[in-house]
């Protein structure tokens, strides 16, 4: 069973949408290192993907590596994405580095 660093979420963002976050981040407590944004795969979804950036391909072909959940939960562990979830869809950023803002790399 997944120990969650985080269990009592603040009301941070109300949009009322899902996101895929991974276990580097809720579970290990990295920041978001890099994010993108693709067509939503259902009417809840934001389209919004979260990882640390050191996520390799067998990390990520791994289901049990990452979770979908509210965008709100992300937000609650890494405050820097609440500026981005606006940004469109198609589009992708990465933390610059030491910093709490995102540099876009595509759009």
């Amino acid at each position: 069973m997944k120990k969650y660093l985080i269990t009592d979420f603040e009301d941070l963002l109300d949009l009322g949408k899902t996101c895929m976050v991974t276990d580097k981040i809720t579970v290990e407590g990295m920041q978001v290192g890099f994010m993108y944004r693709e067509q939503p795969d259902d009417e809840n979804d934001s389209g919004w993907r979260y990882m640390s950036g050191t996520e390799d391909e067998d990390y990520m072909s791994d289901p049990g590596n990452y979770m979908i959940c509210d965008i709100n939960v992300v937000a609650n562990y890494d405050k820097a994405i609440i500026p981005m979830v606006k940004k469109p869809i198609g589009s992708e950023w990465e933390r610059a580095e030491g910093q709490d803002y995102f540099r876009r790399l595509r759009d």
